[in-house]
């Protein structure tokens, strides 16, 4: 009898393995992001990349025999409820990273729980350069987006190339701001050029006319900005509102794109000459077979996409799938999920081609940022709100 009832016992977890209901636990990816507030769409794009990452690696049967399972949270911009958000997700026992979503302000709220709890951050779009050069040793932040530190050079030097010599800065007062004033003041001191501002401005400003007058009558002829989507809508605003002589153009960094800026601002945009970073185009992706194989799922999942014009925050999808890709193989190399040795892996990965660049490598141990400025490119909103890129 007891022969048999082991015998029995086997023969069932074989069936239900074969059912697809093994007794592996799934390995556990938090998302802490804005998902229901005014960059909610950086969040949900971000969303969409880890889905897409993580179906795609489980119906190849996972990593180490488990598959990939996430639990998204919304912080909805508020670092105390990112804090909360990362507590709650440090509690779940088969967790070893969590995604990150726009905010630098929340990112760096964050940092201190995340090292204290030692899990891995993956930043897909937060850009603040202390978001990863933050001090902490060993440093638990690995990010594919863009780092302040090359963005503002990489504005500056748009600016420059474009024959403009006296560029305003136009900045939100959150430490992202301060990242990015430090970044341009730097970078346009290397051209022997002073900026106009910087004019700071808060979350929830809604007119922009006294900040673009104060640039302009400081001498500016370009506006660098950095700001989101609901502040960059007021901005496209006022200035659309001012006379055609009167408009100045804009460089923005990309927090614009992660919101409703688009449909907010759409009449506004014809007559205002704004520009923007990007890092990923559907439109002209490095790997077209990668990135057409990509929208094919997307499409697959999300059928309303009829097209890759459509597909929102491109960029945020991009990354976080990635991200995930890497995940993986530092899992793989490590053969644990153990979080100390799989961010150790992180930093020692070879090489990995993905969807935005071929990552030689995308980590060291001095270097957690896999995109340089090498990566940037510029970019607009054609009429159907598609982010195209654009030439220098």
């Amino acid at each position: 009898m007891r022969r048999l009832f082991v015998t029995s016992d086997i023969i069932l977890l074989m069936v239900l393995c074969i059912w697809g209901t093994c007794f592996s636990e799934p390995i556990l990816i938090g998302l802490d992001a804005d998902l229901g507030s005014g960059s909610a769409r950086s969040g949900i794009a971000i969303k969409r990349g880890i889905i897409l990452a993580m179906e795609e690696i489980n119906s190849r049967g996972g990593v180490l025999g488990r598959e990939f399972a996430l639990k998204a949270m919304d912080h909805r911009g508020n670092p105390d409820r990112g804090i909360d958000n990362i507590n709650s997700l440090a509690q779940e026992k088969t967790l070893v990273a969590i995604v990150g979503g726009l905010h630098t302000p929340v990112a760096l709220a964050e940092l201190p729980v995340i090292h204290r709890y030692g899990i891995i951050y993956l930043g897909p779009w937060a850009a603040g350069t202390p978001v990863v050069k933050n001090g902490y040793a060993p440093n638990y932040v690995f990010r594919v987006s863009v780092r302040d530190e090359y963005a503002g050079p990489f504005l500056v030097q748009r600016a420059v190339e474009s024959g403009y010599g006296k560029p305003g800065l136009l900045l939100e007062q959150t430490g992202w701001g301060r990242s990015n004033s430090k970044a341009m003041t730097d970078a346009l001191a290397a051209y022997d050029l002073q900026p106009s501002g910087p004019e700071w401005f808060l979350w929830g400003t809604t007119d922009f006319s006294h900040h673009i007058s104060a640039l302009k009558e400081a001498g500016a002829d370009v506006i660098l900005f950095v700001g989101n989507a609901p502040e960059g809508v007021a901005l496209t605003r006022s200035m659309a509102g001012l006379a055609s002589e009167e408009r100045l153009p804009v460089l923005s960094h990309w927090g614009i794109t992660g919101g409703e800026f688009f449909s907010r601002a759409r009449s506004d945009l014809a007559m205002v000459d704004l520009k923007f970073l990007q890092t990923y185009s559907f439109l002209n992706p490095p790997f077209p077979d990668k990135a057409a194989r990509l929208f094919a799922a997307y499409r697959k999942k999300w059928p309303e996409t009829e097209s890759v014009r459509e597909i929102f925050a491109p960029a945020g999808t991009a990354h976080a799938y990635d991200l995930i890709f890497l995940l993986r193989a530092a899992i793989q190399k490590a053969g644990t999920t153990d979080r100390k040795k799989v961010r150790n892996a992180l930093e020692t990965i070879s090489r990995y081609q993905g969807l935005v660049k071929d990552y030689r490598p995308p980590f060291t141990p001095e270097n957690h940022d896999a995109l340089s400025a090498s990566d940037f490119q510029l970019a607009r909103f054609a009429q159907d709100g598609a982010i195209e890129p654009v030439d220098r």
